[in-house]
């Protein structure tokens, strides 16, 4: 079966995203839509992930087919994209028509959303963060062997892309606030003739007082020149 993009660009592909964007769901929009691209009887395709607690949900999708195939199998309980988050690396489903291990679902997916053939693959993120990715052909029997190959090295990378893109939001965030805690004390310090230890600790004080989190009292005092008062009412 021929592809409109020969996998080791899509590879290239994946890695200039995750240079280019930090935020999570624009790599993820971007590995999805290339996976689309490369593969060619995928249609559409999605990401699922388990989150602690066991809740599930699809955090990215290339239109809302995919998402809807998704959630149906959340409402149900049962398809293959659950299947292969708790028990196979990979599921095929070859023709949706026909398929009897999961009845419902297969049926209702194939008749109101007009998919023939799924292909779903297991995706690690974290020890807490798993799921699967899942690609939805609206032809029968619509991936081969060397699709499965494909798509089991590309859920790998996407794996890496978000946990690299979750660590590179991380580490902005944890700038930004030692950035604004940091102006917050130069105020402090400047205002009351503090030390930087002193007022690092003037700021824990008024954080307590308030029951408000250092950080938004830090934004608060940086915003306004004001030291938040404690709610007396």
């Amino acid at each position: 079966m021929p592809r409109r993009q020969d996998p080791d660009d899509w590879f290239a592909e994946l890695a200039r995203s995750l240079r280019d964007q930090g935020d999570e769901t624009d790599t993820l929009d971007q590995a999805l839509k290339l996976a689309v691209e490369t593969i060619e009887g995928c249609d559409d395709a999605a990401i699922s992930l388990i989150r602690r607690g066991g809740r599930i949900e699809t955090i990215n999708s290339t239109g809302p087919r995919a998402r809807e195939a998704d959630h149906l199998q959340y409402k149900i309980g049962t398809g293959p994209c659950l299947d292969t988050i708790h028990d196979h690396e990979t599921t095929l489903v070859r023709d949706l028509s026909q398929e009897d291990r999961w009845p419902r679902w297969s049926e209702q997916v194939n008749r109101d959303l007009g998919f023939g053939s799924v292909l779903c693959f297991q995706l690690f993120t974290t020890a807490d963060d798993y799921g699967a990715l899942n690609l939805y052909a609206d032809k029968v029997d619509a991936f081969d062997d060397s699709d499965q190959v494909v798509g089991a090295a590309m859920a790998a990378h996407i794996a890496v892309a978000v946990d690299s893109s979750r660590q590179i939001d991380q580490l902005g965030r944890s700038v930004r606030t030692r950035t604004v805690i940091g102006q917050a004390m130069g105020i402090v310090m400047e205002r009351y003739d503090l030390d930087a230890t002193r007022a690092f600790r003037f700021l824990q004080r008024v954080s307590s007082i308030t029951n408000t989190r250092l950080l938004a009292v830090s934004e608060h005092i940086v915003a306004t020149r004001q030291i938040p008062q404690p709610d007396n009412t």
